[in-house]
Parts: C-alpha cells; structure tokens; sequence
C-alpha cells in the first residue's frame, strides 16, 4: 500500500502550532474527485431542455400554431451553476404571445381575455425528472 506522509502546521499570534498528520493513502478520495471532474451537468439539462420544449408546445392552445412552434430553451452556465431558460419568440407588436396566453390580456375595445395556466402544468414533471435524475447522477458519484 501506497503510504503518504502529509503535514499541515499553522502557526498563529500566540505561536501555538496545529499540526495534521497523515499515513495512507489517498487513493479514494483522489478517485471522487476525479470521477466529479467527469460528471457534467449540462448534458441533463440538454435532455430535459429538449423536453421541456415538447411538453411546452403540445400544451400551448392551438390557433395558428404559430406560438406553439415557437418555444426552445437555452443552458447557460455562469458563476459555479447552470440556468435553463425556456423561451417562446412568436411576438406579435412587442407583446409575447406565450405570455399572454398564460396571464391573459386587454382588448383593444375593452374587453379582457382571461388566461389559461398551461405553461405550469406542463413544465413541473419536466422540472421533477429533472431534479430526480440530477440527485441520481450526483449520489452515484
């Protein structure tokens, strides 16, 4: 067996030393960091970006299909983490179509067209695969 001698001394004010001494090795623990440099999260949130777009679309009310062809999403990675973003680009004079659909609109003679809530229901199961197949990845290790 592979035997490691290593110290760590660290003196403070009072020049009372700590010292950490160490006999082994360090084969599993240099084994789990490795195999976390492996792991790589964007490739679930690529799986799940792509569904999330299908669940989105087959749920967007249908007149055209314009808006409902419309949706894709994006991972950037910023900082330590990673973001998803679903984005739909049918927009009509400024307005987001999608958007509206979901939290409903004035007209232009003073009626109101409520919303219908289909973009919550159809992304929480993607969110939930998500979340269980990311805890699955990351306990494996």
């Amino acid at each position: 067996m592979l035997q490691e001698d290593r110290r760590c001394t660290q003196r403070d004010d009072s020049d009372m030393a700590i010292t950490f001494k160490h006999h082994g090795s360090f084969k599993n623990t240099e084994r789990l960091f490795q195999k976390l440099n492996r792991f790589e999260i964007s490739s679930v949130l690529n799986k799940y970006g792509a569904l999330g777009v299908e669940a989105l679309s087959t749920a967007t009310p249908v007149d055209s299909g314009t808006t409902s062809g419309s949706w894709s999403y994006e991972v950037e990675r910023s900082g330590g983490g990673y973001t998803i973003f679903w984005t739909n680009s049918n927009v009509n004079q400024g307005v987001n179509i999608a958007l509206i659909l979901q939290l409903g609109h004035g007209t232009g003679t003073g009626g109101y067209v409520a919303g219908r809530d289909y973009i919550n229901p159809a992304i929480q199961p993607i969110f939930d695969a998500m979340a269980e197949e990311a805890w699955q990845e990351v306990t494996k290790v």
